[in-house]
């Protein structure tokens, strides 16, 4: 149906979220299991009335100049930091996005790292597929949370989920956020409210639970670290680079952290122009002190269908008319 407006899906997406534009758009859609590279993708969006993005994307000024028609980018994510919003804002253009739906997901993924990271379950698991059992020794002896004390930096809607399903395991909770009202009552008795260099020197684990923005980046960096509990674990399931990740290696390196574990990487984080091509060797090299896990935050099969779908809904929004639910600016009139 050539009359109908271009939609783009950026990544693989599944077949139910494409059935949704039936009759409404008709699309191009990435069926590879990475990205495109960046000017076959602009190509592809010379022409598009609305764009579903990933963290994949960098919708910038630059980016939104070369695609005239574009009237709404439906963000398949909670973070918007690789879409410049004002530029879009400018251009007449809806910025959309997903805020609740990747908060449970990513809080239990947090929780998950937190207990890989201090029961080294990643390092016996491959000791027994390379060495094999043969009985109980007394090896792999970590921290466990019961008893210990979490710092979480960050205390919106993941940070407080994230507390929320420590509760059970008889740890005491401190948290910092640097916004007003951030620690609802429900939370009194459960979270200790903190200030940054507090919760970093009295916390076994440091879990970072931050929007990446320029006054989160690199949060926790050399000076950070130093402030720390000699051997503390930290945990960052939010964005790569509110880590120094070469601050971190020198630190696992000399024994001054005890372990890292990460879901994001700095090289992930397309808003910066300086990020690293790669995580950092170092970090992959030491085994034994991290757990890297590949951005899987948010994957959970039921829940990326619903995140898919609202993105999806969004731009339909738009195409019918409608203001579009998640949307985060009111664009100008063009």
């Amino acid at each position: 149906m050539p009359n109908l407006p271009l939609v783009v899906l950026t990544n693989a997406t599944f077949p139910e979220t494409r059935a949704l534009f039936d009759g409404v758009a008709r699309l191009v859609a990435n069926d590879l299991a990475k990205p495109w590279p960046v000017d076959i993708l602009r190509e592809h969006c010379r022409e598009a009335v609305g764009i579903m993005a990933f963290m994949t994307d960098r919708i910038d000024g630059e980016f939104l100049g070369a695609c005239p028609h574009l009237r709404v980018v439906g963000a398949a994510l909670k973070g918007f930091d690789n879409i410049d919003v004002g530029a879009a804002s400018e251009r007449g253009v809806w910025v959309t996005i997903c805020e609740d739906l990747l908060t449970i997901p990513t809080a239990e993924l947090a929780v998950g790292l937190i207990l890989s990271l201090g029961r080294h379950i990643v390092r016996a698991d491959r000791d027994v597929r390379l060495h094999g059992f043969a009985g109980w020794r007394p090896t792999h002896y970590g921290t466990g949370v019961s008893g210990s004390q979490v710092g979480i930096v960050g205390f919106g809607k993941v940070g407080q989920a994230i507390a929320e399903r420590l509760a059970g395991f008889n740890c005491r909770i401190f948290a910092f956020d640097a916004v007003p009202g951030a620690f609802p009552e429900r939370f009194d008795g459960l979270v200790v409210r903190s200030e940054m260099p507090d919760l970093l020197a009295q916390s076994d684990f440091v879990v970072l639970a931050l929007p990446l923005t320029a006054s989160t980046m690199r949060i926790i960096d050399a000076n950070a670290i130093a402030a720390m509990k000699p051997a503390a674990l930290l945990v960052n399931s939010a964005r790569g680079s509110l880590v120094d990740e070469n601050a971190v290696a020198e630190a696992l390196q000399v024994g001054r952290l005890g372990g890292y574990a990460a879901d994001v990487f700095e090289c992930e984080d397309w808003a910066r122009s300086d990020r690293p091509g790669t995580i950092d060797p170092r970090l992959c090299a030491r085994a034994a002190s991290t757990v890297l896990t590949p951005h899987i935050g948010s994957a959970v099969t039921s829940v990326r269908r619903q995140i898919e779908a609202s993105a999806a809904m969004s731009i339909i929004d738009v195409l019918s008319g409608r203001r579009p639910v998640g949307a985060i600016n009111d664009p100008v009139s063009r």
